[in-house]
């Protein structure tokens, strides 16, 4: 009698989804095995769950409602020969679950291979990264940096290649890019710069993460990254959200 009840235990936690019950499950460590991949960021695993890769984002791919970006289908294509059906590692950050009930995770191999680090040393990929969720993003831009001195990938698409100033143009509103200029500083604002045209500045919710970070100059060329908008007033800004989102160039 004792050996039936336990063996109907066993079945029901089988037959019980993996994710279900306490959200500290999701926070450790554990290995999945990949069924499907969505897009060049994204998958499945054969349990259900999905999968969001942490610190990343690939170029869409063709949705009901939208095109697909230049090189969405290969950045798919390329994580599909990685990871589709392979065991994977899950490693977490801070926040492990995101508006869309997707899992945040950094995603390793067997053989070690880090995929986040992987898709973008690849060229598949770019650093998109957000507080909380930032004790990795200087090894991520590490290999970023990798792909574009090597100009491989999405990098040799002109849809990603780095922006200046003063190539902003309405087409542009609300993507994700890289632009590169000369700063001019306001001498009444910290935490605001120029880059031509384009407003730069540090929200205040966001200034926890930039500690031993220095105010830039007038005069020095950086590279900053973040979402392009512009005001009612018609004035170009762009937001930074880590310390990491700004670099210097020589």
């Amino acid at each position: 009698m004792m050996l039936r009840v336990l063996a109907l235990s066993l079945l029901c936690w089988i037959s019980t989804p993996a994710w279900a019950g306490s959200l500290s499950w999701v926070t450790q460590e554990r290995w999945v095995t990949v069924n499907r991949v969505i897009d060049g960021d994204t998958f499945t695993t054969r349990q259900g769950e999905k999968i969001r890769l942490l610190g990343i984002n690939a170029p869409e791919i063709r949705h009901e409602s939208s095109r697909a970006e230049p090189y969405g289908e290969t950045a798919k294509e390329t994580l599909t020969k990685l990871i589709t059906g392979k065991q994977v590692r899950l490693g977490f950050d801070q926040e492990t679950i995101d508006k869309y009930g997707r899992t945040l995770a950094h995603v390793y191999l067997r053989d070690g291979t880090w995929v986040n680090g992987e898709m973008l040393r690849l060229g598949s990929a770019f650093v998109y990264t957000f507080p909380p969720n930032v004790k990795s993003v200087e090894a991520l831009i590490g290999f970023e940096k990798q792909a574009m001195s090597n100009n491989i990938g999405i990098w040799q698409e002109k849809r990603w290649q780095v922006l200046k100033p003063t190539e902003l143009a309405l087409d542009l509103l609300g993507q994700f890019r890289l632009i590169e200029g000369e700063v001019k500083v306001s001498r009444s604002a910290n935490w605001a710069f120029y880059l031509g045209e384009l407003a730069v500045s540090v929200p205040k919710k966001y200034r926890a993460y930039f500690a031993n970070w220095r105010n830039v100059r007038s005069g020095e060329r950086v590279i900053v990254r973040g979402v392009l908008r512009m005001t009612k007033q018609g004035q170009w800004f762009v937001s930074l959200h880590t310390k990491s989102d700004i670099s210097y160039t020589k």
